[in-house]
């Protein structure tokens, strides 16, 4: 029988690790037998993932605190993970903010923010992690976690900067897939609907969020947790050897009508 989805002993660095989608990833990745580097700028939560982590999973886990808006600090966590396990097969950039306001009424703050976490941010960590690990490894799995605001705009929630940096993620996927692929490294963005995280759980919730909902999401309701898991198994698998630069999304259908 094939283990397509088997990752034991591999290392998965996931950032924005310390709640929402990105421990939801990590369990994922975690239950098929991968170790995990969690990282993340508080690393009191941090150290709670990664013994949750251990304990329902019986894989190793390295909480590391890191700002990724500071390249001293994304350089400095990829060295100790390699220095811990020695490889990193999978990187899962999905740390993020996102500024809601009338694009006229934007700061350059609010926009800068957004390209420094979003954006730049990915970066900084694939090209970190692409140069220490999987270049010189030849294998890797990148995984960008975009946005279905990467594909498209929206009439409900104005959050221009989101938006920009999301597609900005899109294409920087397709552009590092492209230049990386010789090194057996695929690179794959994953663009979410609606889910419930800390950070959307007041809009989501509202009765005027739900209502639009219904209205323009196909299937009719918000992500449930665990519903991104296979989208990012697959990705992070030998399995899907030969796919790359693609953008996934796993909106419910928002994106198709």
């Amino acid at each position: 029988m094939n283990e397509y989805f088997n990752l034991k002993g591999q290392v998965a660095l996931v950032t924005g690790c310390s709640g929402g989608l990105g421990v939801q990833m990590a369990r994922a990745l975690a239950s098929v037998g991968c170790n995990i580097v969690p990282i993340a700028r508080r690393l009191e939560k941090l150290e709670e993932v990664a013994a949750a982590l251990m304990n329902d999973f019986g894989v190793e886990a390295l909480p590391l605190r890191c700002d990724i808006t500071s390249t001293e600090q994304v350089d400095e966590v990829v060295s100790k993970a390699m220095e811990r396990f020695g490889r990193i097969d999978i990187l899962v950039n999905n740390a993020g903010t996102g500024a809601v306001a009338p694009a006229e009424e934007i700061t350059d703050a609010q926009f800068e923010n957004e390209m420094q976490i979003d954006l730049f941010g990915s970066f900084r960590v694939a090209r970190a992690v692409a140069a220490k690990a999987m270049i010189p490894a030849k294998y890797g799995r990148i995984i960008n976690i975009a946005s279905m605001y990467g594909l498209v705009g929206n009439k409900i929630a104005p959050a221009s900067p989101y938006h920009a940096a999301k597609g900005g993620v899109v294409n920087l996927t397709r552009a590092l897939a492209a230049e990386w692929g010789k090194y057996g490294i695929t690179v794959n963005s994953i663009c979410p609907g609606y889910f419930y995280t800390p950070l959307t759980v007041d809009t989501l919730n509202s009765d005027y969020f739900q209502a639009y909902a219904k209205q323009v999401i196909p299937m009719e309701r918000y992500g449930n947790e665990g519903e991104l898991d296979t989208a990012t198994l697959f990705l992070a698998s030998p399995a899907s050897s030969y796919v790359t630069g693609v953008a996934l999304p796993v909106d419910g259908g928002y994106t198709c009508v």
